[in-house]
């Protein structure tokens, strides 16, 4: 019997099934596109049985934008406590950890992208706002890693280089067709190159100084 226990994938749940499919259907075709209808035959209930899951569709979407702002910062906070309590980590390592579980949601959930940057004033004020909050907690675990990493780069312009690094990891959506661009694993590899590009990038223009004209 072998000594490494076997890994297992819990298959979805129908609610997670639910959610999945509405991702996809209004990131294709956009929220006011897609009928509850139209979720339901893609996860094979009638659009009346989704009411025992979710009241309607506006609720599927703050579920969405919600869960995947909260997931993004567990994740993040996660990788730095696991760091933290190993007692050697670096900050090297840490930030390569924080690219890499960025790319994975970039890569894998790439709808999610999609409907952040189209439906997320669509929310309730309440739900907005709490999404605007878990974002910004996130940014801050980033800056902090970065801070740690390259202590000469200002605050300010370690955030800043986070939100462009975030822009750049989010514009998975736009890449070519599935059939032109390299797979997965180079993809990822790419990203993640010039993620870390973009940090280096911005430490030595910080380092620059501008020459004393007086």
């Amino acid at each position: 019997m072998s000594t490494h226990a076997t890994a297992r994938v819990a298959a979805p749940t129908r609610r997670e099934q639910i959610l999945r499919e509405a991702a996809r259907l209004f990131a294709e075709r956009g929220f006011h596109g897609v009928g509850v209808d139209e979720i339901g035959a893609a996860v094979g209930i009638s659009g009346p049985g989704l009411y025992r899951h979710f009241p309607g569709k506006d609720a599927m979407l703050a579920e969405l934008l919600v869960g995947i702002s909260e997931r993004l910062l567990e994740g993040g906070r996660l990788r730095v406590s696991e760091d933290a309590a190993r007692g050697d980590g670096s900050p090297e390592a840490l930030l390569d950890a924080l690219i890499e579980g960025h790319i994975d949601f970039a890569l894998d959930d790439r709808p999610l992208i999609t409907l952040h940057d189209r439906e997320l004033d669509r929310l309730r004020d309440t739900d907005r706002k709490r999404v605007r909050r878990l974002q910004r907690e996130y940014v801050e675990v980033w800056v902090g890693v970065v801070r740690a990493l390259y202590p000469g780069l200002p605050e300010n312009e370690a955030r800043l280089t986070v939100h462009a690094v975030f822009g750049l990891l989010n514009s998975t959506p736009h890449l070519a067709r599935p059939e032109a661009r390299p797979g997965r694993e180079a993809t990822a590899a790419l990203l993640h190159r010039l993620a870390r590009g973009a940090f280096a990038a911005a430490v030595d223009a910080s380092a620059v100084t501008v020459p004393d004209r007086s």
